[in-house]
């Protein structure tokens, strides 16, 4: 599915300190630090070998690896514009970002990078180009922040920062469990997302104390899915279903588990309905719950990406932003010149973005807040907002 969402899936405007905080550690009190001066950098670097890039001893040397060609060249191409939008906001002058395109050989792509010098590579964006890009990366000591929400992608040295369908499932769940739901069934697809958000649901239900009464499974795109449904029906005795589903097909099986104007069982979604436009229209959806990240600053972001670039952004393009963000922020205390300060992405306070705040696990798995929103007759609105520090 290609949209605006791809889900599957002057920014002056916010003022200066707010793009500043987003270069910032989030400390426990809750209160933004200022931003201190980067050290002198050194005045000479090695040249890299095979560098088609002009030497430069002042600035760190960061590649952007997404598509450019292929199926997911515009999602590729929105990310890198938000990229670029993250080093003019902040009037960064001590990073050089420089775009390759991966969408022929990512392996590539990212020996290019090395070769040019990059002490750090942004992406890629989807799951499979990362075993060829950190096989790339990984004998020249540069580590890999990839843009992919699969988590199995993490190593050592490569960090996942896509958004987790598994960390939208856990805060649904917790949310119903608050709000007295014991007894809850899921209707998923088999597919490796349907097979993720299963295995997600199953534990967060079990972690919180509630019980899992049915599951039923089926075929994606075929007409199993009203078979399962009608299967999980007669099952009953769930006051909650989960479907890991767009929003879509997920509003024609809600129609046939419960009526429209029926309170129960409520419907349970992922972070795929964020921003569809048909949730709030459809009728089987009003009283859903499901989480996602903040859309608060995303909205300005959208405006002037809009103003600069002429069509609307792709929703996973804040990941370049931030990502940018997230190197300023080290780079305070990084030299140009020395290694990437590895050890740094793994603080527990972490750090504040267009999504929200986020931090790195030891596993290299991002973690995200997220709010909770509720699906009402021609609006979604948010009933559990995402917190605003961990």
């Amino acid at each position: 599915m290609m949209t605006r969402m791809w889900n599957r899936r002057q920014f002056a405007a916010l003022g200066v300190s707010a793009l500043l905080a987003g270069c910032q550690v989030i400390p426990s009190s809750g209160r933004v630090e200022p931003v201190r001066p980067a050290p002198p950098p050194p005045t000479t670097t090695v040249p890299a070998p095979g560098s088609t890039l002009p030497q430069d001893g002042t600035r760190h040397r960061i590649a952007l690896l997404v598509p450019l060609t292929g199926n997911s060249a515009a999602v590729g191409q929105s990310i890198a514009n938000a990229a670029n939008m993250a080093v003019l906001d902040t009037s960064a002058d001590n990073i050089r970002i420089t775009t390759y395109d991966t969408g022929t050989d990512p392996g590539s792509a990212a020996a290019r990078a090395i070769a040019d010098g990059n002490t750090v590579i942004l992406g890629p964006l989807n799951a499979g180009d990362v075993p060829s890009v950190s096989a790339a990366a990984r004998p020249a000591g540069v580590p890999v922040i990839a843009f992919t929400n699969d988590m199995t992608a993490a190593r050592g040295d490569v960090f996942v920062m896509g958004q987790m369908p598994e960390q939208s499932i856990r805060r649904t769940v917790g949310h119903a469990r608050a709000q007295g739901v014991t007894r809850f069934a899921a209707l998923i697809p088999q597919s490796d997302y349907g097979q993720r958000a299963e295995a997600a649901f199953g534990a967060a239900v079990r972690d919180s104390g509630g019980t899992l009464v049915a599951v039923e499974r089926y075929a994606p795109g075929t007409t199993e899915v009203a078979a399962a449904t009608a299967r999980l029906r007669r099952a009953g005795g769930f006051e909650a279903v989960l479907i890991p589903e767009s929003s879509r097909i997920a509003a024609q099986a809600a129609a046939a588990i419960k009526p429209a104007t029926a309170a129960s069982p409520r419907i349970l979604g992922t972070e795929l309905w964020s921003g569809a436009a048909d949730v709030p229209r459809a009728a089987a959806l009003r009283g859903a719950w499901f989480s996602a990240m903040s859309d608060a600053r995303y909205r300005r972001f959208s405006d002037t990406y809009r103003t600069r670039h002429g069509a609307a952004p792709y929703r996973v393009s804040t990941i370049g932003y931030d990502a940018v963000l997230l190197v300023l922020r080290l780079a305070q205390d990084w030299r140009p010149g020395r290694p990437f300060p590895l050890a740094a992405l793994r603080g527990d306070e972490g750090f504040l973005g267009l999504d929200g705040p986020f931090r790195f696990g030891r596993d290299g798995v991002i973690e995200r807040t997220m709010e909770v929103r509720e699906v009402r007759t021609g609006t979604v609105t948010i009933i559990d907002p995402a917190p605003q520090r961990f």
